[in-house]
């Protein structure tokens, strides 16, 4: 396989991409504000390249990874729907106003942040939102630390939050940093709480319950409200885990199942990209017992003039550096302004649609886990392929040779070689059938040509690694 050029490798001098300013602030100045030991003995060394070659290398970088915006990303529980372009120009409007600007001046952004907290309230049920929580896993811990909030003030001895086992990863670290116990509850036969094992656990040591709903095999949980009755009787505390709330908006709210606190992953549903790891946002909001223990500042409106508000006594303090990630926000704003109630309603159906769709086309040829009508995503099994000398992992870097970025894998852990796909309301029809086409044609590569399959990827820039000695010799260094 051919190297790669390095952009240093194209340097020709001369050769000049863009010109900067010169500098306006006087050498004195900057050497009296700037401790020499900070200041640079020599200029660095930076490639001289001429604007096309600068920009076709970025562009050459792009093309060999994977993103929305390429072709279908189906990461099951991720959300990878695509970020209109208007979400980015929107959030480019306002990218260079200053956290610290005097709040006189900053009236439109803070608009921008009460509006979002309303529109997040109507789509929730919920009472109050905080928007400062920087991605679902932080708002998860904001999430138990309100909770761990209302039963110090009640005077309640509790140490103890239920998970079902199908849970995210990120709800038992949050349970452990917030200073829990967890219990773990088990899945029936139907791939739901199973309720006898759930009622064995309730006493007066359980401080709440944290679900997500629908739950990581996007199924709905049918007895919610029978759960929600259980968990309230002890005096504790609903959560749920909304990364899978593309399934329900316009269609159901998490207060009206009886929760009484939930995370929303803006960057999931409300359509950022966030591949690579972020940026996120994951804005908690809270039924009216639990108000006043949100993180201050909060965005308020008084006498038509928007202000961040700090007098909340018994507020869990600050979560975040100034109030949140502005752009993710903005994105979010921005996406449901355009859509309305009715566009997002349709959203949600037709991640259903399309999920249900693709699930009923490769469950012949792949294993349900689960052989009911889903939500927005569904979970396959390679288990046969597997017994056969082809795992999921295998099959996953299949789909690469053939442009598609994989499913989550080996996740939701209570199924073996799990295939995690979500088409979500992205996709059409076409993109749809071309990704069943590909996966129905691994499926026969498995019977036919399994050297194909566990051999690859074949086509991408870099072809199969040793991943064991990749984890056990790492060279985090260029």
């Amino acid at each position: 396989m051919k190297k790669a050029q390095l952009i240093i490798e194209k340097s020709t001098t001369g050769q000049v991409a863009t010109s900067i300013p010169a500098l306006d602030v006087p050498e004195k100045v900057i050497s009296d504000l700037i401790p020499s030991k900070y200041l640079r003995a020599n200029a660095p060394r930076l490639p001289e390249v001429s604007e096309p070659e600068l920009v076709r290398h970025y562009i050459g970088i792009s093309t060999k990874n994977h993103h929305v915006d390429k072709d279908l990303y189906p990461l099951g529980s991720c959300t990878m729907k695509y970020n209109p372009k208007i979400n980015d120009w929107t959030a480019s409007v306002l990218a260079e106003v200053h956290p610290y600007q005097p709040e006189e001046l900053s009236q439109g952004l803070l608009g921008v942040y009460h509006e979002l907290e309303q529109q997040l309230c109507a789509i929730t049920g919920m009472t109050a939102f905080t928007l400062q929580p920087a991605a679902g896993s932080q708002g998860e811990l904001v999430g138990v630390l309100l909770m761990r909030k209302y039963h110090e003030l009640r005077g309640n001895d509790k140490d103890v939050i239920l998970i079902p086992s199908a849970a995210h990863g990120t709800n038992p670290a949050s349970v452990a940093m917030a200073g829990y116990k967890v219990v773990e509850i088990k899945s029936n036969s139907k791939g739901l709480v199973d309720l006898e094992d759930f009622e064995s656990k309730i006493n007066d040591r359980v401080a709440g319950f944290m679900l997500t709903n629908p739950n990581t095999l996007g199924l709905f949980e049918e007895n919610i409200s029978k759960i929600s009755e259980l968990i309230h009787a002890v005096d504790g505390i609903m959560y749920m885990d909304g990364a899978n709330m593309n399934a329900l908006l316009g269609i159901t709210r998490p207060a009206d199942l009886g929760f009484d606190i939930t995370h929303l992953n803006l960057h999931k549903t409300f359509s950022t990209p966030h591949g690579g790891g972020g940026p996120g946002a994951g804005p908690i909001g809270v039924t009216d017992k639990l108000a006043a223990y949100l993180p201050r500042p909060r965005v308020e409106l008084h006498e038509d003039k928007y202000h961040l508000e700090y007098g909340y006594e018994q507020s869990i303090g600050r979560v975040h550096g100034f109030y949140g990630n502005f752009g993710i926000l903005l994105r979010a704003w921005t996406y449901i302004r355009m859509l309305g109630p009715d566009g997002l309603k349709n959203i949600s159906e037709i991640a259903i649609s399309n999920a249900n769709y693709m699930m009923h086309k490769l469950k012949d040829v792949f294993e349900l886990a689960y052989d009911r009508t889903c939500l927005h995503e569904f979970v396959l099994s390679a288990q046969a392929q597997k017994e056969k000398g082809t795992n999921a992992l295998h099959i996953a870097k299949r789909l690469l040779d053939f442009g598609f970025h994989s499913p989550t894998m080996y996740f939701p852990l209570i199924v073996k070689e799990a295939l995690m796909i979500e088409p979500t309301e992205s996709e059409n029809k076409e993109t749809m059938d071309r990704f069943i086409s590909v996966m129905k044609q691994i499926a026969e590569e498995v019977e036919t040509n399994p050297e194909m399959v566990q051999s690859a990827p074949h086509s991408t820039p870099i072809g199969k690694v040793d991943e064991t000695y990749a984890n056990r010799n790492l060279n985090v260094r260029w």
